[in-house]
């Protein structure tokens, strides 16, 4: 009965997510999040609940670069035509 609900869970969690999902840090998430589960007896709901935080934490991450990035660009000095 476990194994149906919990196939069920992650069929329902699937169907919700985008066609075109960006897997940055989820894998790594599931593993780590799998793991612990593991040893709680609840790998699926580790690996799944991993996979989200990777995500989120990978969406972080990239935002920050994101930002560093522009500051960078804000902090550099207009090219200077020859003409003038």
């Amino acid at each position: 009965m476990k194994t149906i609900f919990m196939g069920a869970l992650l069929a329902s969690a699937l169907m919700l997510t985008p066609g075109t999902a960006d897997a940055k840090g989820c894998i790594k998430g599931a593993v780590a999040g799998g793991v612990a589960g593991h040893f709680a007896h609840h790998t699926i709901m580790g690996a799944i609940g991993g996979c989200i935080a990777g995500h989120y934490a990978g969406k972080m991450l990239h935002e920050r670069q994101e930002r560093q990035q522009q500051e960078q660009q804000q902090q550099q000095p207009a090219p200077v035509s020859p003409g003038q």
